[in-house]
């Protein structure tokens, strides 16, 4: 099956071609783009003249920012473990106050039941009741 067109063979016009938009880049992207090259950045490191005094003071700021970085970095490990041990002296000392707390609560039992406070009063010439306590009605 072939299709039938009444089309003739004749050349198509070029199409029109439409300028190409610049990408928008971030302004401070494009300056490190001009300004960084690593190539001679890394043979700079290897040769020492990264350390020439023009290149140098401008690196001052980012040296400074990194030496603050690493002093806070420093001081906020020292922190977090001065807290931990804290934490665990906290929790050492919570265990042996619940310990305590026990053992008390266990004393305090077994010297409250009768039998036991009976035998204590019995020197002090103190005796227990053989008479069941009465019940007071007050009539209004």
């Amino acid at each position: 099956m072939t299709k039938i067109s009444n089309h003739k063979n004749t050349p198509r016009p070029k199409p029109v071609e439409k300028p190409l938009k610049k990408k928008r880049s971030f302004r401070a992207f494009s300056v490190l783009n001009q300004k960084v090259n690593v190539g001679g950045s890394l043979h700079s490191i290897v040769d020492g003249s990264f350390l020439t005094r023009d290149n140098l003071v401008t690196q001052v700021p980012f040296i400074l920012f990194l030496t603050m970085m690493a002093v806070f970095y420093i001081a906020n490990s020292y922190n977090a473990e001065k807290t931990m041990i804290e934490i665990s002296k906290t929790k050492r000392e919570l265990e042996e106050l619940r310990y305590e707390y026990i053992t008390t609560k266990s004393a305090l039992m077994y010297h409250s039941k009768q039998s036991e406070v009976a035998n204590k009063l019995k020197n002090t010439g103190v005796k227990e009741s053989v008479v069941p306590p009465v019940k007071i009605h007050i009539k209004e």
